[in-house]
């Protein structure tokens, strides 16, 4: 039986394993399997390379491992080359193992117009953020900022991708957030109508981010990578100010279609994906 998977450390909160299955499931490959798979750091190069010993086809990979994911492979894209980091990997039965990154792709598939001639504002320093940094950059953004919380990582990332390291979120076009800020926390679905006032958590998770409330309204456009039943606080605030939003799920229907379509060789049925994601979000 044909085997697929999500590696990370937590991966409980993945939605992949939903929407790979379901799209497994209408395309009748009913002998294809896709589960979670937590692996601690230290396991994380030990674990991968066997992988293929128990019919495991092709892996995901996400927080904290597409810098490791990266290291190990034995063939690498061009693209993951540049981005110096991969989201997906294939295994193949002689053990080789060949890195893709298709957030990349995923996150300018995702967006409702390309980002050519916008102003861009990444936030985080991680390996999301270097591809979506990357993808910017390469889709003709006219000016791509990177902030984190440690300086350092932003400037470091900056400098690899020739683009700009700010101290503070400033004003920008298009906000992407790529760290894991709002991940752990639950919330249920925003308020939509105006005039609300934002709540304890939202307020605490803009803070982890540099922004205030207000400053959120400055953005026309505001991506959150990150995915969870109800709203992430960012969303909530930029939902509040009436701007245009995206959330990480259809970012990760975009990129899970890549990969599905990288491992099978089959079109990813994208309605049925979609339409899994969105039943595992109601319950």
């Amino acid at each position: 039986m044909p085997r697929l998977g999500v590696l990370g450390w937590p991966v409980a909160h993945s939605r992949s394993p939903t929407i790979h299955n379901a799209a497994l499931a209408a395309l009748g490959m009913e002998d294809w399997r896709y589960q979670r798979l937590p692996v601690p750091p230290a396991l994380f190069a030990e674990t991968v390379p066997a992988l293929h010993r128990s019919g495991f086809v092709g892996a995901n990979v996400t927080i904290p491992h597409k810098h490791a994911a990266l290291a190990l492979a034995d063939e690498v894209s061009a693209a993951a080359a540049s981005i110096g980091a991969a989201n997906t990997l294939s295994l193949y039965a002689d053990g080789t193992i060949a890195a893709e990154n298709t957030d990349a792709p995923g996150l300018i598939a995702a967006l409702e117009r390309p980002p050519r001639g916008m102003r861009t504002l990444v936030l985080g320093a991680g390996g999301a953020a270097r591809a979506v940094v990357w993808a910017l950059r390469e889709a003709g953004a006219s000016e791509v900022s990177v902030w984190n919380r440690t300086p350092e990582r932003a400037a470091a990332l900056a400098r690899d991708f020739g683009v700009r390291a700010v101290e503070k979120p400033g004003s920008a076009d298009l906000l992407v957030n790529c760290t894991a800020v709002g991940l752990g926390q639950a919330q249920s679905p925003p308020q939509e109508a105006t005039g609300i006032e934002p709540s304890a958590t939202e307020l605490e998770e803009l803070n982890q981010l540099g922004l205030s409330f207000d400053q959120v309204g400055e953005y026309a456009y505001v991506v959150d990578l990150v995915y969870r039943p109800g709203s992430t606080g960012l969303l909530a605030a930029a939902r509040r100010h009436g701007r245009r939003t995206l959330d990480g799920l259809e970012v990760l229907l975009a990129q899970g279609a890549l990969s599905f379509e990288l491992w099978t060789g089959m079109p990813a049925p994208l309605d049925a994906m979609r339409q899994a994601a969105r039943e595992e979000r109601v319950a």
